[in-house]
């Protein structure tokens, strides 16, 4: 919505505390839910998809095969977001280094579907964004925040995902599309959940203190 300049608003939800309105409105009581006049639309690619369709620029491809090739790595993102958080989310040393170990299959296929994509980037289908970057976005914020913590150096063996990941992390469409007090509210998610990783922020703010 920020990339296609739409006039909206945002309603943050407590997700540890969900209100009735809104598991009114979420069939899976997940984010995000797009109410439209009096329409309400849930999951992201839906509304990704819908957004594309009636609101321009449009941000898929125009070409009927590349706009399919495009919708299958964003059907992908599950896999991915699983990989990643296998590491980012471990709460033992060894469920870590499994995350570590699996992870790389499913990054080696993004880094092969960047690699065959047809143009040197910065993003997915070159420099402009477009629906793919929109739903790898997140995942590859989160994950980078965590990295700062673990430093497991996984995205070093892939070059074009981390030059990928760098670029949407540089796009203020993409790093300004959480709320203000993201950075904090991440933190306490994995302290509450006692991550790895959490211990390492706490530790990293204790020393600070």
């Amino acid at each position: 919505m920020r990339a296609k300049n739409v006039d909206f608003e945002v309603t943050y939800v407590n997700l540890q505390d969900k209100p009735d309105w809104f598991l009114e409105i979420s069939p899976h009581g997940k984010v995000p839910v797009l109410k439209v006049d009096d329409e309400i639309l849930f999951e992201s690619n839906a509304i990704a998809e819908f957004l594309d369709e009636t609101v321009p620029p449009r941000l898929h491809p125009e070409d009927p095969i590349a706009r399919a090739r495009n919708r299958a790595w964003t059907d992908y993102v599950p896999d991915f977001v699983k990989a990643l958080n296998a590491i980012g989310y471990a709460t033992t040393q060894e469920a870590l280094d499994e995350g570590i170990a699996n992870a790389p299959k499913a990054i080696a296929r993004v880094e092969g579907a960047l690699a065959s994509r047809g143009n040197d980037g910065p993003y997915f289908n070159g420099d402009r964004l477009s629906l793919v970057d929109a739903a790898y976005g997140p995942m590859l914020q989160r994950f980078l925040l965590v990295e700062e913590h673990l430093q497991t150096g996984i995205l070093n063996d892939f070059p074009l995902v981390k030059a990928w990941a760098g670029a949407l992390l540089s796009n203020e469409l993409v790093t300004g599309a959480v709320a203000d007090n993201f950075a904090e509210e991440f933190v306490k998610n994995h302290l509450r959940r006692k991550t790895v990783a959490g211990s390492k922020m706490e530790a990293r703010g204790m020393a600070a203190e």
